[in-house]
């Protein structure tokens, strides 16, 4: 019975990108007692569910099987993506969700129609908070990034410095004794970026 119940245990773990880590969950997943062949991990945003490791983890899921995960915001972003992948994990493939973070959210729990209806609304409202949660993020980022520049800060990497012989070959360009291509040539860029850089240089000389 045990070999049984530790075969149908499934673990996901989620990180936004290759530089962050994922040991918390992967601790959590493991005293949760999901064997560790059957722990999945994907280190992209949770945007979609285009994700490697979580696509090969639902072809996995079947009838009996439990999904651990360390909290929702792991599962996705989206409220209305979350609320989606939730139906076709408990309803479609007719398996267990467990939300170690929060033990109301474990579908194990009360099957009757009061325990469904209670955990569809916390699903929901957190869902929803974890979805409003990045559209702050958003809006203060760009906030941040107009504050920024009403103070003139310049944003972005820093422009590279001009050739030495720039100006002169400028000159030349301007006057007709050398081609764009050529005049791009001499100084080393370009041709695209010598006609821009080169346009800027001639409204700056007016």
């Amino acid at each position: 019975m045990d070999s049984v119940k530790v075969q149908t245990m499934y673990g996901y773990a989620r990180v936004s990108s290759i530089s962050q880590n994922e040991d918390r969950q992967l601790i959590a997943l493991r005293e949760a007692g999901v064997p560790e062949e059957n722990i999945y991990v994907d280190k992209m945003s949770g945007k979609n569910f285009d994700r490697p490791a979580y696509k090969r983890l639902m072809d996995e899921l079947c009838q009996g099987a439990v999904l651990y995960i360390k909290s929702i915001d792991r599962l996705g972003r989206s409220y209305s993506d979350i609320g989606e992948q939730w139906r076709i994990i408990t309803k479609e493939k007719k398996a267990d969700v467990c939300v170690i973070d929060m033990p109301v959210l474990d579908t194990r729990r009360e099957k009757n129609l009061l325990g469904t209806f209670i955990s569809d609304i916390i699903l929901a409202l957190l869902s929803y908070c974890s979805d409003n949660e990045l559209s702050l993020i958003h809006q203060r980022q760009r906030e941040g990034i107009e504050a920024a520049r009403a103070k003139g800060v310049r944003l972005g990497r820093p422009p590279k410095p001009l050739p030495e012989n720039f100006h002169e070959v400028c000159k030349e360009w301007a006057m007709g004794k050398l081609s764009t291509a050529v005049a791009a040539k001499k100084c080393g860029i370009p041709e695209s970026t010598f006609r821009y850089k080169a346009k800027a240089y001639r409204m700056q000389s007016r």
